[in-house]
């Protein structure tokens, strides 16, 4: 199944306190069950200004829905064509 990274322009992202943070996770979560498995979250990076989201889902539109029943923004949303790595090298 495709993987999915997602831009989330959240202002002031990085001041979340650990409680907002959980928060948000258990919505995503929650969101997610309803949704059913075919759509899987694998990690988040918090920056100062942004949420960049890893999700597996068949499509990007699978991805746009849990971001509209969640209320998160989904400024960009790209699949990813191909992950390398420091092996990729060798």
């Amino acid at each position: 199944m495709p993987k999915f990274l997602i831009e989330r322009e959240i202002p002031g992202a990085g001041d979340l306190k650990p409680a907002e943070l959980q928060a948000i996770s258990q919505k995503s979560c929650g969101v997610l069950k309803n949704m059913g498995p075919h759509i899987q979250w694998v990690e988040s990076f918090v920056t100062q200004d942004k949420i960049y989201c890893v999700y597996i889902a068949p499509d990007e539109n699978t991805v746009r829905e849990h971001a509209s029943q969640g209320g998160f923004p989904a400024n960009k949303v790209s699949e990813v064509m191909t992950i390398i790595d420091p092996t990729t090298a060798e």
